[in-house]
């Protein structure tokens, strides 16, 4: 085992302080071990004025991560797994997933309390097609406009007048200390969070036994279970952050609840569709709900999509 763990991680706020989390976790988990960061820039960090499915989606965000692992620069890669495709490339496994943190979606305004309170044609803020598709659904008089940058460029955005609201992720507000930034929760059964959205991920070269020991001490399973169920469901659908497809799972004993949707950012139409099953096999609980959506025609709405 090398003598320093070294973590490849973006260079945002938000990713930085992720990883900083697996770090102090990893040496707290095992005493005498040293922690590196390596901050590197994604081709996701740096293409900012177009939108996140037009320059190809959120794998974008691994890339440089993986090459950093494979050339040996980094042991192991750090990642919001939101941002995860549901597949990942040859040579890389998912070593642990951490505790979920708050998974819901934030309405953020300076001058309007919560979502309903927004006047006609007012101007909200989303990187999201999913956020988009369901804010369409919900209110078709409002302008939805792109939003990119990290959290704190899109606040100071916010801030400065362009958008009269956004939607970021509680999750990272939180983590960040903007917890009072957050005026109203968008929560299920109303409004579906990403897949996955809350949780962070550990990503190693796969057949390192070391690494993924060392990190399998932070593996929350009732975590893996809830998203092993939204990415099967996604997966299924071959969705990916091109498409508008959302999908939440909760877990009560023994017991997985999947809600899915799928929408369209142009009408307004949604999909929706949910199920339960026993947590022995969240995949199957995912295919199941996909197979819902798609008897309900999912499929036409995703090929619009891309």
């Amino acid at each position: 085992m090398a003598a320093t763990l070294r973590i490849a991680t973006r260079k945002s706020p938000l990713a930085l302080w992720q990883t900083e989390h697996v770090a102090a976790r990893l040496r707290q988990a095992h005493p005498g071990l040293a922690v590196e960061l390596l901050p590197l820039s994604t081709r996701g960090d740096v293409v900012l004025d177009r939108s996140l499915a037009a320059i190809g989606g959120k794998g974008l965000f691994l890339k440089e991560l993986e090459e950093a692992m494979q050339d040996g620069r980094a042991d192991l890669a750090v990642h919001s797994l939101k941002d995860v495709p549901m597949q990942l490339d040859p040579g890389f496994a998912l070593a642990a997933i951490l505790a979920r943190a708050n998974p819901y979606d934030a309405f953020v305004s300076d001058r309007f309390a919560d979502f309903d309170e927004l006047p006609q044609r007012a101007v909200v803020g989303t990187s999201s097609l999913r956020r988009h598709a369901q804010i369409r659904a919900l209110r078709p008089d409002l302008q939805v406009r792109d939003l990119r940058g990290n959290v704190n460029t899109r606040l100071a955005k916010l801030d400065g007048g362009e958008y009269d609201a956004i939607i970021l992720a509680c999750a990272g507000l939180e983590r960040l200390g903007f917890h009072q930034r957050i005026r109203a929760q968008l929560a299920p059964p109303r409004f579906l969070p990403a897949v996955a959205q809350g949780a962070i991920a550990i990503e190693v070269r796969e057949g390192d036994a070391e690494v993924a020991a060392l990190c399998a001490a932070l593996h929350d399973v009732e975590t893996a279970l809830r998203v092993r169920a939204e990415r099967a469901m996604n997966l299924e659908l071959h969705g990916s952050c091109q498409v508008p497809i959302a999908g939440f799972a909760t877990l009560a004993d023994g017991e997985l609840h999947l809600r899915a949707l799928v929408g369209d950012t142009v009408t307004g139409e949604m999909l929706r569709a949910e199920a339960r099953a026993a947590a022995a096999d969240p995949e199957a609980l995912g295919r199941a709900v996909a197979a819902q959506l798609r008897a309900l025609g999912a499929d036409r709405l995703l090929h619009t999509a891309h």
